[in-house]
């Protein structure tokens, strides 16, 4: 275990909606808030970078305009924005998860670097994160980091589940909570509901992904719900924060 404890809420975060290569889909970026029963609170991803807020030439800078764009992105929707809404500040987060290092998950993890940072020791190693196409523009915070390359119990009820292909570290987890619903934080390890039809196109080693993502199911309860990464139809129906999931 890294953290003492049950889990015991879980908080499904809205850090923006956006327009894939104009207008064929609309995504939600989800990321999520846990807290366990002993006051601590756990972080599953962090969104796009707070300046995409305030500088409007920095999305161009980085290469966003090739894949969509923001729409309507608002200061409640930044990390410390959605933690705003539960009455917590990035100070408050006791230990950060990072799924993986692309731009809609990482954008915000310079602000926790006061927290431990867990995450799959094939992403860390990557020299700087992944980010978008070619672009690099953020470098890994100075931080406390805790890599894992196997299943990882952060606290009862909730495990880390290394899930390769999309990108070679990427990370998921199953949660559950004490009144015995669980759900599976897949990020992008199963992007959408269409992907494993699709042969999982967008992941960097599709082969790779279809077996971490039956892996992934496999290991949860039968009646767990499923959290898509980015799941159109899925994204309106989730209750977001400040209502608990």
């Amino acid at each position: 275990m890294i953290l003492p404890g049950k889990l015991a809420r879980l908080y499904v975060l809205d850090l923006g909606l956006f327009e894939v290569r104009g207008g064929e889909r609309l995504i939600g970026i989800p990321g999520f808030l846990m807290q366990t029963d002993r006051g601590a609170n756990i972080l599953f991803d962090t969104g796009f970078p707070p300046e995409y807020l305030t500088d409007p030439d920095r999305p161009g800078q980085d290469g966003l305009p090739r894949f969509g764009r923001l729409l309507d992105f608002r200061r409640a929707q930044t990390a410390e924005g959605a933690l705003a809404l539960l009455g917590l500040t990035p100070r408050d987060i006791d230990l950060v998860i990072l799924s993986h290092g692309h731009i809609d998950h990482v954008g915000s993890l310079p602000l926790f670097g006061h927290a431990p940072i867990v995450l799959t020791a094939r992403e860390r190693a990557e020299p700087a994160p992944l980010y978008f196409g070619s672009a690099r523009p953020i470098a890994w915070p100075d931080a406390t980091y805790q890599p894992i390359e196997t299943d990882t119990p952060v606290c009862e009820g909730l495990t880390l589940i290394p899930t390769p292909g999309h990108t070679a570290g990427h990370l998921s987890a199953i949660a559950r909570l004490p009144d015995k619903r669980a759900a599976i934080l897949a990020a992008d390890a199963i992007n959408r509901a269409s992907e494993p039809a699709e042969g999982f196109s967008d992941a960097d080693d599709p082969a790779t992904a279809k077996s971490s993502a039956d892996r992934l199911l496999s290991l949860a309860p039968p009646d767990a719900l499923l959290i898509y990464g980015h799941e159109p139809s899925q994204w309106p129906t989730l209750p977001k924060a400040p209502q608990a999931w």
